[in-house]
């Protein structure tokens, strides 16, 4: 299991990765290499780390350098983004999803490097939702790192990615029972993510309809993407995401104040789904 943030306790903890978010936030590359210097054994991933904030060299650049650094504990997840942060934040013009992601992972793969080569290869995966991106992190990549989605796509990314590709998703969690608070802050959270178009679409494939997607999420599609309740929910939506293929799963807990670091949360979550040591 993954846990996904920015503690440097995470394998103290018992978890296998962190994942950590670039938006606009910290640098991914720079961010990793923190992590890496301050733990030393869990494997630190991007989730993700957006093509239009670095040219292909430089990200090629970027994974190599880590990858020699820390053999066995970098992973690169990639991603698109979304219109309104490449266009309006970075100022770049957003391409079309899968040419684009397809472009720059040909400019990766040909990029010129005259530094020490890693002695342990990173691999790389995709932020991908459609089937589309699905073959082309099945072709191009070590597998896929889907966000914000229920069991049901992680089934179908499963028969597109194939056995041998690696299937990372994200599950968001809310250790509430009540209801009405626990649906409160599964919808803060889901409410940033409704209005972009790559996550809209993808919930429209799955059978949402557009009044699931106003008002931060009607209550049958925050219950799906939010797994929400006692330890049991939150147990039982990471093995339905393992059951229907996926062979890690990035565990996000929400806390009541988005700001605040759940340490607590994740003791828990650790102690309920990670073996004893």
């Amino acid at each position: 299991r993954a846990l996904h943030g920015c503690p440097c306790r995470g394998s103290q903890l018992g978890f296998g990765a962190i994942w950590f978010p670039e938006s606009v936030g910290r640098e991914s590359l720079t961010n990793a290499a923190l992590l890496l210097g301050a733990t030393s054994r869990i494997v630190i991933a991007t989730g993700i780390a957006n093509i239009y904030a670095r040219d292909p060299v430089t990200m090629a650049a970027g994974q190599k350098t880590l990858a020699e650094a820390y053999p066995g504990r970098f992973l690169l997840g990639l991603g698109v983004s979304h219109i309104p942060l490449v266009e309006q934040v970075r100022g770049h013009r957003y391409g079309k999803p899968v040419a684009s992601m397809r472009a720059y992972l040909d400019g990766m793969d040909r990029a010129p490097y005259r530094a020490v080569p890693p002695s342990v290869s990173s691999i790389r995966v995709l932020a991908a939702l459609g089937p589309k991106m699905l073959r082309l992190a099945a072709e191009r990549a070590g597998g896929a790192h889907p966000y914000f989605v229920p069991p049901e796509h992680t089934a179908r990314a499963r028969e597109i990615l194939g056995s041998d590709r690696l299937l990372a998703v994200e599950q968001a969690v809310v250790l509430q029972t009540d209801s009405t608070k626990a649906r409160e802050i599964a919808r803060a959270h889901a409410s940033r993510y409704l209005t972009l178009p790559n996550y809209a679409n993808n919930l429209r494939r799955l059978g949402f309809g557009d009044e699931d997607l106003v008002g931060g999420g009607s209550n049958r599609l925050v219950d799906a993407i939010v797994a929400w309740g006692d330890m049991t929910a939150v147990i039982d939506r990471v093995r339905a995401h393992q059951s229907a293929g996926a062979n890690h799963v990035c565990v996000q807990v929400l806390p009541p104040d988005p700001q605040a670091l759940p340490i607590r949360e994740w003791r828990e979550v650790a102690s309920a789904l990670l073996p004893p040591k």
